[in-house]
């Protein structure tokens, strides 16, 4: 489902680099549990997610992208610390070697 929000929305962006024994398995796992936790979360506002498919080969072995929309920072800040999320990041832990997230406010 591509779900698409108007400039003027928080955008949350997270990326990805799994354990190289990672399996693939568990990285689905991961990715049905973002959606999932997401659902969970009422201030979330939209939610999408996709894999790296650049020809530049410059993702630095990052290979999952996951964008979270709020409406405001207070969504953000209400989604952090939220349970489910935290439940989330402990599964993480596990197969993720290191995570890049970047907030920005979107503009068209």
């Amino acid at each position: 489902m591509e779900i698409h929000v108007p400039a003027g929305y928080l955008r949350h962006v997270v990326l990805f680099k799994f354990k190289p024994e990672a399996t693939q398995a568990q990285i689905t796992d991961i990715e049905d549990g973002f959606r999932a936790m997401c659902g969970k979360i009422e201030a979330v506002r939209g939610f999408e997610w996709g894999h790296d498919i650049s020809v530049e080969k410059r993702n630095k072995g990052f290979s999952h992208c996951f964008i979270v929309t709020f409406a405001d920072e207070a969504g953000r800040d209400a989604y952090l610390p939220h349970p489910e999320h935290r439940a989330f990041v402990e599964k993480l832990k596990l197969v993720v070697e290191d995570i890049l997230v970047v907030d920005y406010w979107a503009s068209t």
